[in-house]
């Protein structure tokens, strides 16, 4: 029934149901599932282990590439199945289980997941769950929107399920380029010149002994959630449309600039959607998702290639894309992302990253996991991968949340992701800080004058001055520096109203 998607003889004779792969599982079980931002994830087989958990009850440690989508993750948390999560998420459920500590939860830079459990730094993984458009002769699979950590999870896991899903049609074969790099101490270099260069296979190697189950979906991934560009994140995209542009003028940079890399969300949608009305041209993206934004860049011609580990697009934008995919089966490529999020590639081919901030300080320091220090967003995901390698290093953010109650521009933040010495241009509404070249209380000049809020400045001037009055290379009123969360979590706002000191 399924041979055009099953082409070895002996795996049809092992499709299952979903409920009889989620019998596979056991208590304290190491689990792998394929899946980059809501991307190329388990649709059937995890949302069983779920139904099943709930009348025999189970907890496991689950690892993905990235954030799964069709609510998966609050299932698992709502059967008690989840002991431990990584490396990534965003899931309302999960998340607030995360932070009252009933699920724990390992944050990492998602192009270091695969090489941690190459070293043996994690127990071995029991069962891995791959999500695929087609099984091979040989047992391999071609993966669909996304590649994530599959191919470590299949080289790794004792056992495999396999996932077809006959909604993802074949003219995504050939999308792919799966590489590895090996072990230490015996890693070969990863020889990608610029961002189109393919060095792999368009199909992961399976050991086909390995395969304990096939598993027949036909669900479309989860679409994402991109609010539509508005007032400030259109102000933080002409900022930096401005900036390239003048670093064009000084000969810094080309009109094709470099690689670009950006974040999730809208304000990366809506900086990447500031280019269809500018000047520049022969574009080229190695990032790690591919978003709508990208779509219209190469739709428009300002983009040329595009490199990256999934595709996760609205759900407008799915139906159009890969109902007619073969228009950019030569313009977009996706790989494992321990190469797509590579810090030799990343260095060798100058990527200008784009990345979301929750918070920024005055010199530079950057949050974008924890709320108040303590609570957990979603994680790092891979910004922390291609800031510290990045030809530009550049975090953007609004200038306030929560209507104006809150001031993503603090003396301290709460949490540090990106220290400063990984930052070199901050951007809110307000402006843009080149950081780079500066020395601390220069940088705090630059951020205070350009990134804050009107409503905030004077209060975080007076905060700098006091602190410079004390001395220091990085000035610093500590019994002070939190202070803002504290007069926020009582008064409702980080704004003083009273007179500054």
């Amino acid at each position: 029934m399924y041979s055009d998607r099953i082409l070895n003889a002996d795996l049809s004779q092992k499709v299952i149901t979903s409920e009889e792969a989620a019998s596979f599982f056991k208590d304290k079980m190491v689990i792998a599932s394929s899946g980059f931002t809501k991307a190329g994830d388990s649709k059937a087989v995890l949302a069983a282990l779920a139904v099943r958990a709930k009348i025999d009850p189970l907890k496991v440690t689950l690892i993905t590439g990235a954030s799964l989508g069709h609510d998966t993750d609050a299932a698992l948390v709502e059967a008690e199945a989840l002991s431990l999560r990584l490396p990534f998420q965003v899931d309302r459920t999960l998340r607030k289980a995360i932070n009252k500590g009933e699920v724990l939860f390992i944050d990492q830079h998602l192009g270091e997941t695969a090489n941690l459990l190459k070293a043996n730094n994690f127990p071995k993984i029991d069962i891995a769950i791959l999500e695929a458009i087609r099984i091979n002769e040989d047992g391999s699979i071609v993966p669909t929107t996304s590649v994530g950590n599959s191919a470590s999870f299949a080289e790794l896991a004792d056992k495999i399920i396999i996932e077809i899903n006959t909604k993802v049609p074949f003219s995504l074969c050939g999308l792919h380029d799966i590489f590895s790099t090996g072990t230490y101490p015996n890693r070969t270099e990863i020889p990608i010149t610029n961002a189109s260069t393919r060095i792999g296979s368009d199909c992961i190697p399976i050991d086909i002994n390995k395969i304990i189950g096939v598993v027949i979906t036909e669900i479309i991934d989860s679409p994402a959630e991109i609010a539509p560009a508005d007032e400030s994140t259109m102000a933080i995209s002409k900022h930096l449309i401005n900036y390239f542009t003048d670093e064009v003028k000084k000969g810094n940079l080309t009109n094709s600039l470099m690689p670009l890399q950006a974040g999730i969300g809208k304000v990366a949608n809506a900086v990447l959607n500031g280019f269809l009305d500018s000047d520049f041209e022969n574009l080229t993206m190695y990032s790690e998702v591919l978003q709508d934004s990208t779509f219209d860049l190469l739709d428009s011609g300002k983009m040329t290639f595009a490199s990256g580990s999934s595709i996760t697009v609205s759900e407008a934008y799915y139906h159009r894309i890969f109902n007619d995919f073969d228009k950019y089966k030569d313009k977009v490529v996706l790989r494992p992302q321990d190469i797509s999020n590579a810090a030799e590639v990343i260095r060798r081919l100058g990527v200008i990253s784009i990345n979301t901030a929750l918070e920024c300080d005055l010199y530079g320091n950057v949050n974008s996991t924890h709320v108040a220090g303590t609570d957990m967003m979603n994680g790092i995901g891979g910004s922390g991968d291609f800031a510290r390698n990045a030809y530009l290093s550049i975090f953007v953010t609004q200038s306030v949340a929560k209507n104006n109650t809150i001031s993503r521009i603090v003396p301290m933040v709460s949490h540090t992701d990106h220290n400063e010495h990984d930052v070199d241009i901050i951007v809110t509404e307000q402006g843009l800080a080149d950081l780079r070249g500066l020395a601390p209380r220069q940088r705090a000049v630059a951020i205070i004058e350009n990134c804050v809020h009107p409503l905030y400045k004077a209060q975080l001037q007076d905060y700098y001055d006091r602190a410079v009055a004390r001395g220091g290379h990085t000035p610093h009123i500590l019994e002070e520096a939190f202070s803002w969360y504290q007069l926020q979590k009582e008064t409702g706002t980080m704004q003083r109203l009273c007179e500054l000191v």
